[in-house]
Order: C-alpha cells, then sequence, then structure tokens
C-alpha cells in the first residue's frame, strides 16, 4: 500500500474521502472553494464533519437540484436572506436532476436533513460567487488549538462531489 500522501489520485486506498476521513475528524474549521458543488459529495461527507464547529464552502460555477433544494428547504424554515442573490439564480439554472437520480437510502435522507440542520444553524455556509466562473478546488482543514500544527491544505482537480471525492482519477 502506497503511505505517500503527497498525491491524492483516488485509486483504490488514496481516494480524497479517505484523507478527508482522516483529516476532517480532528478540525475545527473545514473551508472550501470548489467548481462544483453537489450534495453527493456531502452525503458521503458529513459524517465526519459531525464534531467539525463551522464549515464553509464556496461555489464558483454550479451546483445541483439538491443542493438547490436543501437550502431553499432551510430558507423556508428560517426565512434567510443570502447575499449575492444574481449569483445564486444564475447557478440555479445550471441545475441537474440530482436529486432524482439519487439512490433512495436512509443515508440519502439522512444527510438531506443533516445539510438543512446545519444550515439553519448556521455551522454549514455555502455562497455561490457572483461575478466569474471560477473553477478552483481548495480544501482548507484547520484543527482544534493544540492539535499537531495549525491544519492542512489541499488542492487540484476534485470538486465536492461523489466524483471528485472518490469516483474520479
Amino acid at each position: 500500500m502506497n503511505t505517500d500522501l503527497t498525491f491524492i489520485t483516488n485509486e483504490p486506498g488514496a481516494s480524497l474521502l479517505n484523507r478527508f476521513k482522516v483529516l476532517i475528524k480532528d478540525a475545527r474549521f473545514f473551508d472550501s472553494l470548489v467548481g462544483y458543488f453537489y450534495t453527493s459529495g456531502f452525503y458521503k461527507l458529513y459524517p465526519v464533519l459531525e464534531k467539525t464547529e463551522k464549515i464553509r464552502i464556496l461555489i464558483g460555477i454550479g451546483t445541483g437540484r439538491g443542493t438547490i433544494e436543501n437550502i431553499k428547504a432551510a430558507e423556508e424554515q428560517l426565512a434567510l436572506t443570502f447575499s449575492h442573490a444574481e449569483a445564486k439564480e444564475e447557478f440555479s439554472t445550471l441545475i441537474t436532476s440530482e436529486l432524482e437520480d439519487s439512490e433512495d437510502a436512509e443515508s440519502i435522507e439522512e444527510g438531506v436533513q443533516r445539510f438543512i440542520d446545519w444550515i439553519k444553524s448556521g455551522k454549514l455556509e455555502i455562497r455561490a460567487y457572483p461575478t466569474a466562473n471560477i473553477h478552483a478546488k481548495l480544501y482548507i482543514i484547520t484543527f482544534k488549538e493544540g492539535d499537531r500544527d495549525i491544519g492542512r491544505v489541499i488542492t487540484g482537480s476534485s470538486n465536492f462531489s461523489q466524483k471528485g471525492l472518490v469516483d474520479n482519477i
């Protein structure tokens, strides 16, 4: 087994999801700038984000219907207002049939509820960049005070999605 963690290739034993599972369980903050954010990635990752104090995601190009529906559900429950309304409207036009294509499973349902709860509580913040199509992928994991060091930065080509965290090489 390759123990070099310099490169995360999503080959067996070297997926970004597996690396996040090791790092995020100790994280105080998890920040992400990605071209695309899909709830398929959130559903894979939320169990290790439970103890994370704050999760912030900046979306550059688009997201899926599942994300939009979950944000709307949280907005309706709290009557939240989001900045950059035009950006939100723009990436809404890029919606796919993400939820319709999701498997009907208890873990997905639990992930949807966690997503909504965390938005409502302020633990999860999602913003869309309003003026340009950012295609960057950057993940910043800040550890709790007194941990081994300040944290880790991961960059590459993996979006916050099932494909980016596990499937694509």
